[in-house]
C-alpha cells in the first residue's frame, strides 16, 4: 500500500463556480482566479511530496485535515476552546468545496483523475497555523 503526505501551507479554500461574462456580444465562461491560483498551489505542494514517484492510477483514498484560522475577534477563552478541538468551525467554506479543489489540483500531481478517490475522509478544525494535511493512499482493490 503506497501512501503519500501532502502539506499545504495557508487557510483551506472552497473552490468557486464558474464564472460568465459577455465579450463582443459572445458569453465567456471562466473560473476565478483564485481557485485556480489555489488549485495551482495544491498541484505544486503534491508534486513536491510525491518525489517523483509514479501518478496512481488505481483506486486511492483521500483524508484531509482542514485546519482554519482561530478568528482574532474571539475571547482569549473561545480561543483556546479552539485550539483543543472544542468548537469547530460551521462556516464556510464548507468541506465538500474544499475537497473539489483539492481533488482538482493533485489531478496530474498525485493521481490520472480525480474519479479515481473511491473514499474520503474530511475533518475541519480551527488552528493558529491554518492549513491543509492531506494522505493519499493508494488502495489495492480491483477497479471496473
Amino acid at each position: 500500500m503506497t501512501e503519500v503526505f501532502i502539506l499545504i501551507p495557508g487557510a483551506p479554500f472552497g473552490k468557486q463556480s464558474v464564472r460568465v461574462s459577455m465579450i463582443g456580444g459572445f458569453a465567456r465562461k471562466y473560473m476565478p482566479p483564485e481557485t485556480t491560483a489555489y488549485e495551482a498551489r495544491c498541484r505544486l505542494e503534491a508534486s513536491l511530496s510525491m518525489q517523483g514517484r509514479p501518478l496512481f492510477s488505481g483506486p486511492v483514498e483521500l483524508k484531509l485535515q482542514l485546519f482554519y484560522p482561530i478568528p482574532a475577534s474571539w475571547s482569549r477563552k473561545r480561543k483556546e476552546a479552539a485550539r483543543l478541538g472544542h468548537v469547530v468551525p460551521t462556516k464556510k467554506p464548507d468541506s465538500s468545496n474544499c475537497l473539489k479543489a483539492i481533488e482538482d489540483g493533485f489531478t496530474g500531481a498525485v493521481w490520472v483523475d480525480d474519479c479515481q478517490v473511491v473514499d474520503h475522509h474530511i475533518t475541519k478544525r480551527f488552528s493558529d497555523e491554518p492549513c491543509v494535511i492531506a494522505i493519499v493512499t493508494q488502495l489495492d482493490l480491483l477497479s471496473c
